[in-house]
């Protein structure tokens, strides 16, 4: 291996970790240099949502940077001078690399490294690790959760022969028409969907609110069941475990059912999503991040 290192800044909720780790990981192999990982700087300044370093619950490569690598000390202000500076460079040639934008950008496929570099973005899209999918795969390879009643939870969505992960994620409030949640009536028209394709579906919903999603999907206890014991951030990858088990998909506008779906290796998954386009305290739609074999509904 070269002296040529990707260093990863790991930022954001579990689905978007992944996605950060995913594409540096695809970076460093094509380019033959070692992936280092910032666990730490993209989580101290997050007052707002204060999310937590949570990729030690996967199979991931690489070592955890030092405080050189993380650009320590006074790490805001050097990445902040870094953002405005080094935009004014060609993209190959930037030591600090930013995402501009959500959408995806193929230069990240083409970059051949000149030095090592500091990768800073979401980069929400499989088409940045596409082509090396068995290695992710093996990389974010979930530990599984040790206690009782995942273990059980489990068991029972591997004896559902159509075990649909329903997850219902409410970035604005239950309550009202916000425009960063998807609508009920997109949940119902894919549970109509899923029950027109495979009969009589099981789903096993996953919420950050099940009560109110309970009232707003009203689905026959016969049909449901509730996955509502892995509370915080802490647990949520044993979530994202259970989520990975089902064979049927529908998934809110997150990242984190998106995942979901894409680490289930069910042959015949089917995997519905959100037709929305929106920008603000939540970003979907845009180009790149659901599949083209996925439905939008």
């Amino acid at each position: 291996m070269s002296n040529l290192r990707v260093i990863a800044h790991i930022k954001g909720g579990l689905g978007n970790q992944l996605f950060c780790y995913a594409a540096a990981r695809r970076l460093a192999i094509v380019n033959s240099a070692e992936l280092v990982i910032d666990s730490v700087n993209g989580f101290t300044c997050d007052t707002t949502y204060q999310r937590r370093y949570s990729l030690n619950h996967f199979n991931v490569v690489g070592r955890l940077a030092t405080a050189k690598e993380r650009l320590e000390p006074f790490e805001w202000y050097k990445r902040k001078a870094a953002k405005f500076l080094f935009r004014l460079f060609p993209f190959d040639q930037r030591p600090y690399l930013v995402q501009e934008g959500r959408s995806f950008d193929s230069r990240l496929l083409h970059l051949k490294l000149k030095r090592s570099v500091y990768l800073d973005g979401y980069w929400q899209s499989e088409k940045y690790f596409k082509d090396i999918e068995a290695t992710i795969r093996q990389d974010l390879m979930i530990t599984p959760p040790e206690d009782s009643l995942n273990q059980a939870y489990c068991e029972k969505i591997k004896q559902q022969p159509r075990a649909i992960a329903l997850h219902v994620r409410w970035f604005g409030s239950p309550n009202t028409d916000s425009p960063y949640n998807a609508s009920p009536s997109y949940y119902q028209r894919a549970i109509a969907l899923m029950k027109e394709r495979l009969g009589t579906p099981h789903f096993f919903l996953f919420s950050d609110d099940p009560t109110a999603a309970r009232e707003q999907l009203s689905l026959s206890k016969d049909d449901v069941t509730y996955v509502a014991h892995n509370q915080g951030d802490e647990n949520a990858y044993a979530d994202l475990w259970l989520m990975s088990h089902c064979k049927h998909f529908i998934t809110a506008n997150s990242t984190f059912s998106w995942w979901g779906a894409w680490l289930s290796t069910h042959p015949d998954k089917q995997v519905i999503t959100p037709n929305l386009n929106i920008t603000g305290i939540t970003s979907w739609g845009f180009d790149g991040l659901v599949p083209d074999r996925w439905v939008k509904l």
